[in-house]
């Protein structure tokens, strides 16, 4: 990695607040956990004094179980962005270029400039039909964020298979599709899966994630990846949580009811996208970005300024929230139920 570019490129902003004033729509974790998580956290201390096992068995089983695949072909990784960094690092050399949806996760080009590669971007919505020829990855979100466009499973293993005609790694970025009843590419080849427990348990913190491959880039990926590079800790939380089938299917449907219960509810002042996604991207139109940011913060309320994303210049993206919660935000932006009252907002917004 040359030392120069990564100075460089900087960070580019993330969403999330760390306001304890305010209620956070910015960050698009599951504000639940599973119930027992932190009992199963606090058990592993003892397992922290020791090296975890190598490699960790038991966690490959249980995300091998939960997405349906070889636990050969699991690989633990801190996160789903180490994952999306392992595949780049071996996917992409000097002068290389990778086919990347926009708008979408700003990490993805990042890490393709780190590696000296060059993006070459194409329309979100019409990702799957862009031509992987000529470059060394390509990447698709499922769902994607921003948007939160889901992808049909029967066209994107059609992409896949375009990718390997064309000798093309095809990245394919998980990290919402819990939130979903699709299943997984995890398990296809020439394909590799990035998920991780950030955002459907709720455990940002943790930093447990995993990718699937199989064949050669699987091959790759276990031989790249350093030893240990889950604490025991993470291991244990992970799988406990990727078992919890009970705490994703009432999560899922809570998801679902409460997003398009605010879909319609924005909609009624904003354009709001469809969304499989624990997310809505909303288009304020004309209104004035900052000012609809700064009216829900004074209203106790964060909410993700979505013009970090590229091609996006009048957007906002919010979270999909617990019931009343949700109603907090709609008050903030100025509709739904009491909206006009208690600190309601006024009409320009």
């Amino acid at each position: 990695m040359n030392r120069e570019r990564a100075a460089a490129l900087g960070r580019e902003p993330h969403g999330s607040s760390d306001d304890p004033d305010l209620l956070d729509f910015s960050a698009n974790a599951n504000p639940e956990v599973p119930d027992g998580v932190e009992r199963v956290y606090r058990a592993a201390f003892e397992r922290a004094r020791t090296y975890p096992p190598e490699p960790p068995a038991a966690f490959r089983r249980a995300a091998a179980d939960y997405v349906g695949c070889d636990p050969e072909d699991v690989v633990p990784a801190p996160g789903g962005l180490a994952a999306i960094r392992a595949a780049v690092a071996l996917a992409v050399d000097e002068g290389d270029t990778a086919l990347l949806p926009a708008p979408s996760f700003g990490e993805y080009a990042r890490e393709v400039r780190l590696r000296g590669g060059e993006p070459s971007f194409v329309d979100a919505d019409r990702v799957l039909d862009a031509d992987p020829s000529g470059h060394a990855l390509a990447v698709v979100c499922t769902p994607n964020n921003p948007t939160g466009t889901g992808y049909d499973r029967d066209a994107l293993l059609a992409f896949a298979e375009l990718c390997r005609a064309a000798g093309t790694v095809l990245l394919v970025d998980e990290a919402f599709l819990g939130f979903t009843e699709r299943a997984s590419l995890a398990g296809t080849d020439g394909v590799l899966v990035a998920r991780a427990l950030t955002k459907l348990f709720g455990l940002p913190g943790i930093r447990a994630g995993f990718a699937v491959a199989t064949g050669d880039l699987g091959a790759a990926l276990r031989g790249a990846r350093r030893t240990w590079n889950l604490g025991a800790p993470a291991l244990a939380t992970g799988e406990y949580c990727l078992r919890q089938d009970e705490f994703v299917g009432e999560t899922r449907e809570r998801v679902r009811r409460e997003r398009e219960r605010l879909r319609a509810a924005l909609g009624e002042r904003y354009a709001v996208a469809p969304s499989e996604a624990p997310f809505l991207l909303v288009d304020v139109g004309d209104r004035d970005v900052d000012g609809v940011i700064e009216r829900a913060r004074d209203r106790g309320v964060a909410v993700r300024d979505a013009r970090s994303f590229r091609g996006l210049d009048s957007h906002v993206r919010v979270a999909v929230r617990r019931p009343a919660e949700n109603d907090r935000l709609l008050a903030a932006l100025g509709v739904g139920d009491g909206s006009r009252g208690d600190g309601g907002v006024d009409g320009d917004v």
